[in-house]
């Protein structure tokens, strides 16, 4: 395992290289000596940083995480644990041990992840749970005298007498009753339905090694999830949907409080007209903070993009919780994607309220960016704590609230550590170059972001990533990379995919076309009952602004996009023929098989079921226009992907165009689902790059590439 570079370290490489001159151009296998940071989690003295660290293995066929700490103040990072599945540290109040999960290796297999725990001051860490179904989410009571967790266990799995007759034919068999809609997820695979995740509490052993029996907290047919502890450990705060039958209806769930050392029934405190999440107990424990996204405005249809807000609420039963940011019209935290967030380890950051409990900070997405924003808890004025061309993508903070840790991604960076002073006005001190040693030897180039108008008059932003070496005057072949969601966004984050096609010769444009997150409610719900449709017009605004700038050859368009992106892609070609090669990844050719067998049911995407709404289900399906397809298609399908199956995708398209005699290929990854871009096998990651652009190459470049000729 490589030791993550220190700050002083690192500097001292870059200027070394720069000096030496020694730079090249980066290259897909370049992904292998990629290393990811995540989940970093600041000591509540602010002294000291944990977080998880993510290398490829050496066989290039999967990742490994271990922890490490390093000093808030600079300097040397320590690796404090073996791997090679050691994630979701969690510091106890008092700073003197971590809790954090770590997956055990059984014949070859994974197992079910686990609680450990580690002494800060020496020792090897030791297992504090045994759960058949795994451990996680792991949250520490104030007093340090429990940990809550969830599991999916039962405690049925504890009992050594064996189960009744009919539970255990039950067992023995492989065949699966499903009754509900949303049986199965994408990368999780099939859901079991008597097996909920609910809230477990294990005592923290006063004798290291000890395993005491842990207790469970909440039962039923419901799950929940984000614990929290009240301030005097006496309750459980947590978030649930409990209607049955829910698939079909918006998201939704409720704030409740559960007695931690009974379990007795659980109280509904508060909800709002949608779903929950990211829950943060004020300081005097009288008020709760989460992120929120209402459903609906009164009088108007369900919403297929909602904006999510912040809110407090009071817990007294029946409290109405108020949204401190309605007036601020972009997303509280999110922020934009890549192909390089953390393939493993990573965890969603919840807001933190300053210690006085005046104001709230969050992650806020403005427009491709993802910046640190106080927000008062009494005016919801929103002012900045960062405010940099980067995206935040995971942070904690002190108990006061006057340090964070946040890992930070820009164009040119896959991600860093960063110590914040919150109340100083200062840059982020930056304490980790992962990536320094091997990025010193590229030649990276950051894009140039642009504005643009589309047809309606309304402004698109973009960014365009040109080849290292571009020279003005010089006409480029062009590769328009659409993002998937659709509700989604590029932004001020490094993508590898997209730096290695201009480091192979290309002009990358990759927009926020309308439906895009970041720009606020009405961008991003614009598209709703018409998508795909004026979104692609927005595409192709952008490809006509390049063109007018004299920056690409009209005559050699490349078109891709994953997901969404797939979706677009698929149309963009059944709609206009100046595209001259295109890879579609992941995507959807029909709207009616795929409203059928997806692993997510979005009712509000149409207005209503295929049989009610026929027309507008073909109309909206690409394959229906795949007579007027002649640009030639690669179609990557990943074989395990419950998202945006294969047979109502790719494997539509490929067999209409093969009829047709078409130039079509499929290629198709084993054992990869939906994730496949982002977090599917490192080997299979670079593979997916080589055929993308070998693609283009073939088609775009007049390039000699035989390996998809016919046999």
């Amino acid at each position: 395992m490589r030791k993550p570079t220190g700050l002083s370290i690192g500097l001292l490489t870059v200027v070394a290289a720069l000096a030496a001159g020694d730079k090249r151009h980066i290259t897909e296998v370049d992904l292998y000596h990629f290393q990811w940071i995540a989940d970093a989690q600041i000591s509540p003295d602010g002294g000291r940083v944990i977080y998880a660290l993510t290398n490829v293995t050496a066989r290039h066929d999967n990742y490994e995480t271990a922890l490490w700490v390093i000093p808030s103040a600079g300097g040397t990072a320590r690796q404090l644990t073996s791997g090679p599945r050691d994630s979701g540290a969690r510091w106890s109040p008092d700073g003197k041990l971590v809790a954090f999960t770590r997956s055990l290796e059984k014949d070859g297999k994974p197992q079910p992840p686990q609680i450990w725990l580690l002494a800060m001051d020496g020792g090897e860490a030791r297992p504090l749970t045994d759960m058949p179904k795994g451990a996680g989410e792991i949250v520490w009571s104030p007093d340090e005298r429990h940990i809550a967790f969830a599991s999916a266990s039962l405690v049925r799995d504890f009992q050594k007498k064996p189960p009744p007759a009919t539970e255990a034919a039950e067992a023995e068999t492989d065949v699966r009753v499903i009754t509900g809609a949303g049986y199965r997820m994408n990368g999780a695979g099939y859901r079991d339905a008597k097996r909920p995740s609910h809230i477990w509490v294990v005592d923290v052993p006063g004798v290291p090694g000890s395993m005491p029996t842990p207790r469970q907290v909440t039962s039923g047919d419901f799950a929940e999830s984000d614990a929290v502890w009240s301030r005097d450990g006496s309750h459980i705060y947590f978030t649930s949907d409990r209607r049955k039958e829910a698939e079909f209806q918006s998201p939704h769930n409720d704030l409740y409080s559960v007695d931690a050392m009974t379990g007795a029934s659980a109280i509904k405190v508060a909800n709002i007209d949608g779903r929950i999440e990211g829950l943060s107990l004020s300081p005097d424990g009288k008020r709760m903070a989460f992120t929120g996204e209402i459903n609906r405005v009164e009088g108007k249809p369900e919403r297929s993009y909602n904006q999510p807000d912040l809110f407090v609420s009071g817990l007294e039963p029946g409290s109405k919780p108020r949204n401190l940011t309605a007036s601020y019209d972009f997303d509280i935290g999110a922020g934009p994607g890549g192909d390089q967030g953390p393939p493993r380890g990573g965890s969603r950051s919840k807001a933190w309220w300053s210690s006085d409990g005046r104001s709230v900070m969050v992650v806020s997405a403005e427009q491709g960016k993802a910046n640190l924003k106080r927000v008062d808890a009494d005016t919801g004025t929103v002012s900045p704590v960062t405010d940099s061309d980067f995206a935040v993508y995971s942070w904690s903070a002190t108990p006061d609230g006057s340090k964070a840790a946040a890992l930070i991604s820009s164009t040119t960076n896959v991600g860093d550590l960063y110590l914040i002073d919150v109340n100083a006005k200062s840059n982020p001190h930056q304490l980790t170059h992962l990536n320094g040693e091997l990025f010193s030897k590229l030649d990276l180039t950051a894009p140039e972001m642009i504005w643009y108008k589309s047809f309606d008059g309304r402004p698109i932003q973009a960014w365009v990533q040109r080849p290292p070496d571009f020279q003005e005057g010089r006409k480029y072949p062009l590769i328009l990379n659409i993002h998937g969601g659709p509700h989604a966004a590029y932004g001020y984050v490094f993508d590898h995919e997209i730096q290695w096609m201009a480091a192979k010769g290309y002009v990358v444009l990759y927009p926020n076309p309308r439906g895009s997150t970041t720009y606020g409610q009405d961008f991003g719900n614009i598209i709703q009952y018409r998508y795909p449709g004026d979104d692609y017009t927005d595409l192709m605004a952008g490809v006509d602004e390049l063109i007018k700038r004299g920056w690409v050859d009209p005559d050699k368009l490349g078109v891709t996009g994953g997901s969404g992106g797939g979706v677009l892609t698929n149309w963009t070609i059944g709609h206009t023929g100046r595209f001259k090669a295109a890879v579609s990844q992941r995507s959807i050719a029909d709207w009616g098989g795929w409203w059928y067998g997806a692993d997510i049911i979005a009712p509000t995407w149409f207005r209503g079921a295929p049989w009610e709404s026929e027309a507008d289900f073909k109309a909206r399906s690409p394959i229906s226009y795949v007579q007027k397809i002649s640009t030639p298609l690669m179609l990557i399908e990943g074989e395990s992907d419950d998202r945006t199956p294969p047979a109502y995708g790719g494997e539509q398209m490929f067999r209409a165009l093969k009829y047709l005699k078409k130039p079509v290929v499929m290629v198709r990854f084993p054992g990869e689902t939906h994730e496949l871009s982002r977090s599917g096998k490192p080997v299979h990651r670079v593979e997916r790059l080589q055929h993308i652009v070998a693609w283009f190459d073939k088609y775009l470049q007049g390039q000699d590439v035989r390996t998809y000729d016919l046999n």
